[in-house]
């Protein structure tokens, strides 16, 4: 029986948003979103977990080099870093900000540099957007 080996890698980053559907009207807007839909945004100090899944390489007793991992989250995470995302980031210019949304980016944006890696996978990404509020986004 195998067993799946994974190793994440956690990193944190600061970033501003508002609740805002360009599609709808201001008053829809502040009904569905409240606080969250107010001109000047929020900010929040995010934490990133990054899960990968792979066999452990024999002779360097790794699934991938930590150091690898964290440039490609380093390279994802400068779009997203003390940027306002709704004006600074392209993903957002249609798409609401919210946690869920983000994590589903954020998948994306990694899965895409780590297919240059044949020996892991991403498996799950979880996005803390307080301490008590996360998001967990994950292959089946």
């Amino acid at each position: 029986m195998g067993f799946k080996k994974l190793l994440t890698k956690k990193m944190e980053f600061s970033a501003s948003h508002r609740y805002w559907n360009p599609g709808w009207s201001e008053e829809k807007n502040v009904s569905v979103f409240g606080k969250s839909a107010g001109p000047y945004g929020h900010g929040h100090n995010y934490s990133l977990e990054v899960t990968v899944e792979g066999e452990v390489d024999a002779q360097t007793g790794m699934i991938i080099n930590l150091y690898e991992l964290k440039s490609v989250m380093n390279d994802v995470l400068s779009d997203f870093d003390h940027k306002h995302l709704n004006d600074d980031n392209p993903h957002f210019k249609d798409l609401v900000p919210t946690t869920e949304n983000i994590a589903r980016v954020l998948w994306d944006l990694l899965e895409e540099k780590l297919l240059a890696n044949p020996k892991c996978s991403l498996y799950r990404v979880r996005l803390y957007e307080t301490n008590d509020l996360y998001v967990d986004y994950w292959r089946k």
